[in-house]
């Protein structure tokens, strides 16, 4: 689905304010190889219960970098079976274990962060996008969470032509927990990414 940036703009105005499954249902039926992915951060169950709730065959790309929390771990299994998740698993080539062995955790400032943030994130991302090959990209971004994040829309391009597509993206923690309260879905706070360290810091899937 090709779409010029004046007509994404358009549709973004269009947007703002609709239900968030309405706008998954609209992308969905212009889509022929949609996804969605998830680290299962806390809010994600929002992303994920939205789509599922549309279809809930659409692809589910996991790229677990193997050091979640034991709480996400188990939200994760807990989400995967009530939402029935079409899940797609991505693990790094290395293991955790020897990972840590050689490299542990570099610092931001340390030039192995580089490299322990491809190994982790960036190459198991870009595997599970050559392999699906989507034409939707489904997201939880939201405004406000980073720099980047704040010049994106419920609509925007990937650097390769990916429609991205977050229908939360105006929504506040606020309204999120009004959403899952309503929902009766669960949310799981204690979660680390090891490559961003800080919250504000972009992840590297996204710019």
């Amino acid at each position: 689905m090709g779409f010029t940036e004046d007509q994404i703009k358009k549709l973004n105005i269009h947007f703002k304010g609709i239900p968030p499954e309405e706008i998954i249902s609209w992308a969905i039926q212009n889509a022929k190889r949609p996804v969605v992915t998830t680290n299962f951060r806390p809010y994600e169950v929002a992303i994920l219960y939205a789509v599922t709730h549309v279809d809930v065959s659409v692809p589910v790309v996991w790229c677990d970098t193997g050091y979640n929390t034991p709480n996400t771990y188990k939200h994760a299994e807990e989400l995967i079976s009530s939402l029935q998740l079409n899940i797609k698993l991505y693990v790094p080539k290395q293991t955790t274990a020897h990972r840590d062995a050689v490299m542990g955790i570099p610092t931001i400032d340390d030039p192995r962060h580089k490299v322990f943030t491809e190994q982790v994130k960036l190459e198991p991302f870009k595997r599970a996008m050559e392999e699906h090959k989507p034409d939707v990209w489904f997201t939880n971004l939201r405004q406000g969470q980073t720099a980047l994040r704040d010049s994106l829309d419920i609509l925007s391009l990937s650097k390769d032509g990916v429609l991205k597509v977050s229908p939360f993206y105006h929504y506040s923690d606020t309204q999120l927990d009004a959403y899952l309260k309503d929902r009766d879905l669960p949310n799981e706070h204690k979660y680390f990414d090891p490559t961003k360290v800080l919250e504000n810091r972009e992840c590297g899937l996204h710019t």
